[in-house]
């Protein structure tokens, strides 16, 4: 590369170290003795505030190694002041925040050669191109120029960049940025990964592509804390974790949220005429009936399966009959909207007690 490109190259992230040329060390920790899963990032009621305003709140989350944890609420909810308390460029104001169990504030240089981050802006370097830009953070990380090579290729490909390879950064539209950043936090194969917004404005096809890269990750040992604005890609996390105002709100893996918002498993029956449904309510197993519509109604239930024999048999003793049974799994939309208005009622109380 020219020495006259080269010389204006400062620090591209502020996570890339300082390289002494040996290849970083980007295997995960092995597990520690008898087979307990080691925590890798934790926040122990870890606070920021700015001024006045209080961007997180008393947040206390851990993400075990080997796992997707997706950070997801609206805009302004706190997502990327977390993330950029667990890369080490804010401080928490009071609570404790530990990745791979340093404080993010004080890592020591091979801890950071393990860690990928990709933040919201663009920050890479716009008069080199892709493929420059994707090398140059392989080479801040040690890999030496066989596997660099075959990295950027690969990377490139992931992201389907392989055709402006050779295009200045600066020239590529704002969704193609997105990618070649996205490359470049993957490109040393860290252990743990942060990533800010990954698929903000990439179109569905290479979404999807993308996350299934992050799941092969993900099966490979790796961390990945990632924050979405899409709230359907919390299909795709082990683990949710949901913000609203810089609090937690609930944390859990994807159908355990699904329960908390309704309250169980949701039978939707399509009647063929409106019956009196008083005593559905006190079948074993039924916390909840609720008409939806004139001939259409929901059963919450603690198991859906288990429930809906019983529900059946007591309609057709009400002299009801079903023209259509099934289990409704409501949209992440639906499930996030009555999280988060409980949560402002005052009842969201113990709602992130998630699973260890």
């Amino acid at each position: 590369m020219p020495e006259r490109r080269t010389s204006r190259l400062a620090p591209v992230l502020h996570l890339a170290p300082a390289m002494s040329g040996a290849a970083a060390q980007t295997t995960p920790s092995p597990a520690p003795a008898h087979g307990r899963t080691p925590v890798v990032v934790s926040l122990d009621d870890a606070t920021k505030e700015f001024d006045d305003v209080r961007a997180a709140s008393h947040v206390t989350l851990q993400v075990a190694r080997g796992t997707i944890l997706g950070l997801i609420g609206p805009s302004g909810s706190g997502k990327t002041t977390i993330v950029r308390m667990l890369t080490g460029s804010l401080a928490p104001t009071s609570g404790q925040v530990r990745v791979l169990g340093e404080d993010p504030t004080r890592y020591r240089r091979r801890t950071r050669e393990r860690i990928g981050y990709m933040p919201q802006q663009f920050i890479l370097y716009p008069d080199l191109t892709a493929a420059e830009n994707v090398s140059f953070v392989a080479a801040l990380f040690g890999l030496y120029w066989r596997r660099r090579s075959r990295r950027v290729r690969e990377v490139l490909d992931l992201v389907q960049l392989s055709e402006a390879r050779d295009r200045r950064a600066g020239r590529l539209s704002g969704g193609m940025q997105r990618r070649l950043e996205l490359a470049c936090a993957l490109v040393h194969e860290p252990a743990v990964m942060f990533v800010d917004e990954p698929t903000a404005g990439i179109d569905p096809i290479l979404r999807q592509k993308i996350w299934a890269e992050f799941r092969r990750l993900r099966d490979e040992g790796r961390t990945l804390f990632v924050t979405t604005q899409y709230v359907g890609e919390a299909e795709y996390c082990d683990q949710v974790a949901l913000l609203a105002e810089g609090q937690l709100v609930a944390l859990a893996a994807p159908e355990e949220m699904r329960r908390r918002a309704l309250g169980g498993e949701v039978i939707e029956l399509e009647l063929s005429r409106p019956v009196e449904t008083a005593d559905l309510a006190n079948l074993d197993g039924v916390s909840a009936v609720r008409w939806t519509g004139p001939r259409t109604l929901q059963v919450v239930a603690e198991s859906a399966g288990d429930a809906t024999p019983r529900v059946l048999q007591a309609i057709a003793r009400l002299g009801g009959e079903v023209v259509r049974s099934r289990e409704h799994r409501p949209t992440f939309d639906e499930v996030f909207a009555r999280l988060v208005a409980r949560h402002r009622a005052g009842d969201g109380e113990g709602e992130a007690d998630g699973d260890d």
